[in-house]
Order: C-alpha cells, then structure tokens, then sequence
C-alpha cells in the first residue's frame, strides 16, 4: 500500500509518500519521497491556490498512491486564517479526486496518538518520531513534510487494523 499524505498550509502545503512493505522478510514502512509545496506571498490566492493543484498533481502522477490520506479541518481562533487553509484543502481533495484516488481523513490527535503515542505532542516530537519509524538519519523538512509523512504513516495503520478486524 503507498499512501499519500498532504498536510495542507498557506504558506508551504507539505507532503510525503509512504509505502508499507509486507512482502520484506519483515513487512516495514517505507519513505518514499517528502517535501513542501512552498507558496509566495506575492502571489494573489487563485494563483496560490493553482500552484498548489498543479504540483500536487504532478507529484500524484509520479508516485501513483493508492490512496490520499489528509488532516481534517481544525476549529481556528481566526476564522480568515481557517477560511484560506480550507481553500488549500479544497485544491487538495480536488488532486486526489481527479486522480480518482480515495481519499482519508484523519483528526490532528489522532495523527499525533498514532505517531508518537500522545495526542498533545509537540511538533518536534511528530517530526522525531517519524524519522524513527521510517529509519531516517535526519528529521523531515520542512516541518510540513514530517506532518504529510506523520498523516500517510497514520493512514497505513488505521488500515492495518480494519484489515485485521475485517477478517
């Protein structure tokens, strides 16, 4: 199974490519590709916006996932703010949907309990954790691609589990 996971942002939409290997002698996750869609201020919103489709559906063509797995909406303070992360979200969910790829969505604690255990846990310690579980000699950057990286690695264990219960 590679999933991809895209963790959406206004000013740098991250994402990451993981893969879990269970034809190894010991079935594993595995990093495939990350980074960060960085997007420039000067730009008006329709051309962010389109930048951020554009490459989100380049690198989905060139890495053929089975699936997009995407953090949820969070409730901001700001509604302005939580406004234009909803419209990156939107170009996001209309790559995959384009791509005819299905698409899962995962609560922020819910990533974080995944991943490192705790669903409070610092950015540092998701970014931590999952340069250990992808046996990574550095920690993801940006920051955003650790996040993308954390969403695709929490999809492939929620779908390990409906798999096991499923039988």
């Amino acid at each position: 199974m590679r999933v991809f996971g895209i963790d959406c942002g206004t000013e740098c939409t991250g994402y990451g490519v993981v893969e879990w290997n269970d034809a190894a002698r010991n079935p594993e996750l595995q990093w495939r590709d990350a980074g960060g869609i960085r997007l420039s201020k000067k730009d008006t919103t329709p051309q962010r916006l389109a930048q951020v489709y554009s490459e989100l559906s380049g690198l989905i063509a060139a890495h053929q996932p089975d699936i997009v797995a995407i953090e949820e909406v969070f409730y901001s303070v700001n509604a302005k703010s939580a406004l234009k992360l909803g419209q990156v979200r939107g170009v996001a969910l209309l790559a995959a949907a384009t791509a005819g790829l299905p698409v899962a969505e995962y609560a922020p604690l819910k990533i974080k309990s995944t991943v490192t255990g705790y669903g409070l846990a610092q950015k540092e310690q998701v970014q931590f954790m999952v340069a250990r579980l992808l046996r990574l000699e550095t920690v993801p950057e940006p920051a955003d691609a650790a996040d993308a990286l954390a969403i695709a690695i929490c999809h492939i264990h929620h779908a390990q589990t409906f798999e096991a219960i499923a039988r």
